[in-house]
This record gives structure tokens, sequence and C-alpha cells, in this order.
């Protein structure tokens, strides 16, 4: 078995975590940025050091690809973000791009160049936390991020997105994109969860991604007194509320995994201690594998809510801003990770992702899946984010022998 050590992890992430645009706890590196381009170029003489090839598409993202001796036209990738979220964790995105460098490393090593040709993908952008856009990396591969949507955008500080992405030495994609084709994708990522940790588990197999739907719920009432209106005659926005999410929590546990529910945001108007507030807008934001049963719950959810507000005589509007179908990550790659961890005793679970990645969108044109390793606490998005390198080393042990099962 492909053996990687903890140092060597340590020693990789630590590299590339390094390289930020601010010097502050945490990683700092967005789309366009100085530090952004800088790890972009590092990477490319990271890759040409173990002779790979590497190249840039139009817009950023960059691909370093290990011919293949028999068939090099299928290409077997692997890969994830270069960008962070403002003062982000060690691992995030990056620790995909890394991991892909040391399997490639340990496998050239070890057994030399492979029949099909190896790549890896650091993906110009994921997170959105520079721009109101995301999954820039990943849909420019595949030629359908739509150059409309952010040729007016600008950053907090006004920069136009057109600007620093010409400014960087990049452009919008001309014509058919160049690096589309690959026969099967893997991404390694950390959990973003604890359910690894508390399981004890070391390698998450992902066979979905989690379809969304966020809304924007607002209540109308009538704001009063707070002394002098009783409670038999109050439109309360905040007490619809609550028996709202109440009642919709109750549910969601009923339910049971994989559903998600969460009510995260909450606005009230007057927000005055001694007010009746008379409007109040939250969010609810509901995740299941199963679009079917996503929508079924949903619509129990979106009922019970109207019901209430009718019974209270308080207006109600639902506006769904997000709706994104669950990703089924696909069969034959999972298959064949799982025989890699069980032929090499790696202690693994089948799960799915609570979170979006980039393989939601390559999943769509690729046969992909993904793997993940533990997240201490759960903690990403923060400078607290962490795992233990020795927690790591299954993770790319997987995706070594994985890639190895499908390239050599």
């Amino acid at each position: 078995m492909i053996n990687v050590t903890p140092i060597e992890i340590d020693q990789m992430m630590d590299w590339i975590s390094s390289i930020s645009e601010e010097d502050s706890p945490g990683t700092t590196r967005l789309l366009y940025k100085p530090s952004w381009v800088h790890a972009q170029h590092a990477l490319r003489a990271k890759f040409e050091e173990l002779g790979m090839k590497v190249e840039f598409d139009a817009v950023g993202n960059l691909f370093a690809t290990l011919e293949g001796t028999v068939e090099p036209e299928k290409i077997i990738a692997t890969g994830s973000h270069v960008d962070t979220v403002v003062r982000g964790g060690r691992l995030d995105g990056q620790l995909g791009i890394m991991a892909g460098y040391l399997a490639v490393k340990k496998l050239l090593e070890v057994y030399g160049r492979p029949q099909k040709s190896l790549r890896v993908i650091s993906m110009a952008e994921e997170e959105g936390s520079r721009f109101p856009y995301a999954f820039w990396g990943s849909k420019n591969i595949f030629g359908i991020a739509k150059r409309e949507d952010v040729e007016n955008i600008s950053d907090s500080d006004g920069v136009l997105f057109v600007e620093a992405m010409h400014k960087a030495g990049f452009e919008f994609l001309d014509g058919e994109p160049k690096f589309s084709k690959m026969d099967a994708f893997i991404e390694l990522h950390i959990e973003q969860g604890n359910f690894l940790e508390k399981e004890g588990i070391k390698v998450g197999v992902v066979n979905a991604i989690v379809g969304q739907k966020r809304f924007n719920i607002t209540l109308k009432g009538e704001a009063n007194h707070a002394g002098t209106t009783l409670m038999s005659y109050r439109k309360d926005t905040v007490e619809a509320m609550s028996r709202m999410i109440v009642k919709a929590i109750d549910k969601a546990k009923e339910e049971g995994d994989p559903l998600v529910l969460t009510f995260g945001h909450v606005s009230v108007k007057p927000n005055t201690v001694n007010v009746v507030p008379g409007e109040t807008v939250f969010t609810m934001d509901c995740r299941h594998t199963d679009q079917e049963k996503l929508n079924r719950f949903v619509s129990s959810v979106e009922a019970d809510m109207k019901e209430i507000a009718k019974a209270m005589d308080i207006e109600i509007e639902i506006d769904m801003w997000m709706d994104e179908p669950p990703v089924p990550m696909d069969e034959n790659i999972i298959g064949n990770i799982q025989k890699v961890c069980e032929d090499h005793q790696l202690n693994y679970q089948v799960m799915h992702s609570g979170a979006g990645h980039d393989s939601q969108i390559i999943a769509s044109y690729v046969p992909t899946a993904m793997i993940f390793v533990p997240s201490i606490k759960g903690i990403s998005h923060n400078p607290a984010e962490h795992t233990e390198a020795i927690d790591i080393v299954q993770g790319i042990q997987a995706l070594a022998e994985s890639l190895k099962s499908l390239a050599y």
C-alpha cells in the first residue's frame, strides 16, 4: 500500500497555508488576489518538479497532468479548490490539492508512470468569498459559467470582477473548454462535520451530496404597546415564528437522518423591548439526499406555516431563493473506493455530504466520488479548523490506491 507520513502531510499543509493575503490567524486567499496568484504559480512549480505538464485555462484553473504510457487520452483526475474564506482553516479545499500532489508523487515513485493519465486540478474558486458567485472554477471547466452573471459584480472594496480577473492575468473562456474531458474524478475533502470523529472512522466514502432549499419567510402582524395590548388581541409575529419553528423542527426530528433543518437568521421589527413585534423575517435551510423526500417535507412545513399564520391573523410570504437538487456520486467509483478500503483494511464508512463541493458540479459531466477525512469537532471555515495529520493518512492512502486502480 502507498505510504504517506503525517510529517509529509503537515509540511505540505503548512506550506500552502502560509500563502495568505493577511498576516492573521487562518488563511485568506481570495479569487484573483495576489495571494491567490502566488499560490497557483507556486503549485505550478511543485507539480512541474514531479515532471507533470502544468497548464492554466482561461479563467485560472490549474491542471497538472502526468501523461499515461498506454492510453494518455484517458484521464483520471483529482483535486479541489485553491481559494479560501476570509481567515479560513488550513484544510478546506487546499487539502484536496495537496492530497492529489502526494498521491501522484508516491505512485510515481513506487510504480512509475501510469497507463492512463493522472491529473490534479487546483480549481480557481468555489467559496464565493470575494465576489457573490460560487463555483466559478468548476463551472468554467465545463463552460457553464455565464459571463453576464459576473461582468457587473464587484467585491466589498468596489473592485469589479472583470478588473480583478484581468489584473491576475486571466480572461473569460472563449470557445469550447479545453479540460472538460475526464474519465473519473475523486475529490478528497475534510468532512466539515463531526460524524467521522464521533464514530472513530478515518475515511468517509461519499455516496451523495445533499440537495438544498433555502427560504426567506416574512411575517406581518401588528406592532403595538407591550403593556397595554392584551395577549388575546395581539398579532405577534415572533410568537407566530416560534410556533412555526417548533412544529417544523419536531417534524424534522421525526423524519430523521439524513434530513436537516436550520433556522439561522431572524430580523424583527421594530426590535424594541416594549413593542409587540409587528414584522419578522427569518430564514429556513432544509437539506436531504433524496429530492422527493426533500420536496415533500418542505411542502408539509410550508402548509403548517400558512395554517398557523391564518389562525393568528398574520400575513405570510414564503420566498424560496435557493433550490439545488441532490447530487448522487457515481456507483462504480464508489465501489472502487470501497474495494480499495477493504483490500487495504482501511477504516471507512459510506456516508453523504451535508455541504456543497466542486464535485456536485463535476458529477453532472464526469463519473465522480468523494473521500472525506475527519474534522475535529466538525469545525470549518475558521482558523480552529483542524485534523491531525495521522487522521488524514488513511484518506490519502484511499485516494492514492483508488487512482492506482483506475489509472495503472
